[in-house]
C-alpha cells in the first residue's frame, strides 16, 4: 500500500530522517551490530535515507533496496548517487514478492514499512526467503496500539484488517524460522517494536 500525501510528508522530512539517524539507528547497532562488507536488502526504502544510513552507519558492502512507488526511487537514487555505482541497486518492487533468490542477504532492514502490507505474513515469510542462514532481520514497526489512535485512524492510511501486536509480529517472524528471543524492545509509548532477529542455521 502506498504512503498518502500526509504520511510521505512525515517519512521523508528532516525530523524524520533525525530519528533513522540518531535513534533507530543506534538502537539497531545495539540489538545487531553492524554490517560489515555484508550484501543487505532495504525495503521499502522511500527516499533513501534508510539506504544511505546503511551504507554509512553499518559499512554494509552491498545494498539492494526497493519501494513500490517510482517517484521514491528516484529520489533516492539522488540522494545514494555520491556512493559507487557498484554498492547499489534500486528498483521498484513489493515485500510481498521480493525479487531475489532464497538466502540471498546477509541483512534485510525493515524501516517501519511491513504494517502498511495487507497481507504482513507474507511479507515476513519473503523477508526469512531471501535471508541467508545466520542472517539477521532488523525491524521497527508500528503496533496495533500505534494504528489505532485517533492521529493515525484520520490522517494516514493503513490496512485496517489483520494488525499485529508486537508478541504477534515476533512470533510470525519466529514461524518462519527468524529467532528474536528478548532482542527488541519498544518506544514512543509502546506504539513501536524495534528488534533483530536472526534466522536459523
Amino acid at each position: 500500500m502506498k504512503l498518502n500525501s500526509i504520511e510521505k510528508f512525515l517519512m521523508n522530512n528532516p525530523v524524520r530522517a533525525f530519528v533513522q539517524r540518531h535513534h533507530e539507528a543506534r538502537m539497531f547497532k545495539a540489538l545487531g551490530g553492524k554490517t560489515t562488507g555484508q550484501k543487505v536488502l532495504e525495503i521499502g526504502c522511500g527516499r533513501g535515507v534508510g539506504t544511505e544510513i546503511i551504507l554509512e552507519r553499518f559499512g554494509a558492502g552491498e545494498v539492494h533496496a526497493f519501494d513500490l512507488d517510482p517517484k521514491m526511487i528516484g529520489l533516492a537514487r539522488k540522494r545514494v548517487a555520491k556512493f559507487p555505482a557498484e554498492k547499489l541497486q534500486l528498483y521498484v518492487g513489493d515485500a510481498e514478492r521480493i525479487d531475489a533468490p532464497d538466502n540471498s542477504y546477509d541483512a534485510v532492514f525493515d524501516f517501519a514499512i511491513i504494517h502498511h502490507i495487507p497481507d504482513w505474513p507474507n511479507a515476513l515469510h519473503e523477508v526469512a526467503r531471501v535471508l541467508k542462514p545466520g542472517g539477521k532481520f532488523y525491524f521497527e514497526e508500528v503496533t496495533r496500539k500505534g494504528l489505532e489512535r485517533w492521529s493515525y485512524r484520520t490522517f494516514l492510511k493503513h490496512p485496517t484488517e489483520d494488525r499485529f501486536s508486537g508478541p504477534e509480529f515476533i512470533r510470525k517472524l519466529e514461524t518462519n524460522g527468524v529467532n528474536v528471543g528478548d532482542n527488541y524492545t519498544y518506544w514512543l509509548f509502546s506504539d513501536l517494536v524495534l528488534g533483530v532477529g536472526t534466522k536459523g542455521q
